[in-house]
């Protein structure tokens, strides 16, 4: 009977050895998880702020390429710059749900929230983004148009061309990696809270 009972409580301590060990993994797990999360939304952040610098920073540039260069309207310039501020304003708004540094130590589940909707945010920018920036590329090749009637010629034509062509690119890589990496952190929470 002695022995039983030896036997018995050898068994419990090993148990309790084996469930510390499992809840100490779990916190480190934990710990690696939220930090890469974090790292993530670190991304985003970083790639927020250089759209937000380069809003603004296009204003007096613009000027200098269209109305000091390529002699266009100064109501282009303007309108340019009104968009390029409503941009720089749009990511600083959806940024809000990003920058909090104690985004990936709060509630997981507020966290989720708030990636989802910076998420819809960007997805829904799109149907404001692309029609304005084709109105304004439209606008911009008939300001081109005007100032050299033998545009297609003109090498700032071309460079228009290319230039948007290239934005055009940038633009969608950019936003498919963020929504992705928005997906990414939203799906990591959620198999996190299942599990608990």
């Amino acid at each position: 009977m002695n022995n039983e009972n030896f036997d018995l409580e050898n068994m419990r301590e090993q148990m309790n050895t084996l469930k510390n060990k499992l809840d100490k993994q779990m916190i480190i797990n934990d710990r690696f998880i939220r930090q890469s999360m974090n790292k993530t939304a670190s991304n985003i952040s970083r790639r927020y702020n250089v759209i937000m610098a380069l809003s603004v920073f296009m204003i007096p540039y613009g000027y200098w390429v269209f109305v000091k260069l390529c002699g266009f309207s100064l109501a282009f310039w303007i309108a340019t710059s009104i968009f390029m501020l409503v941009c720089g304003g749009a990511t600083y708004y959806n940024s809000r749900n990003v920058n909090d540094a104690n985004l990936m130590r709060s509630n997981l589940i507020e966290t989720s929230r708030k990636m989802a909707r910076a998420k819809k945010f960007e997805a829904n920018w799109l149907f404001f983004g692309i029609p304005a920036v084709i109105l304004w590329f439209g606008w911009f090749m008939y300001n081109m148009y005007t100032q050299n009637g033998d545009a297609l010629h003109e090498g700032i034509f071309w460079g228009g061309c290319v230039g948007g062509l290239i934005g055009a690119i940038l633009g969608i890589r950019i936003h498919v990696k963020t929504q992705r990496q928005y997906q990414e952190i939203i799906d990591t929470i959620e198999d996190i809270t299942a599990e608990n």
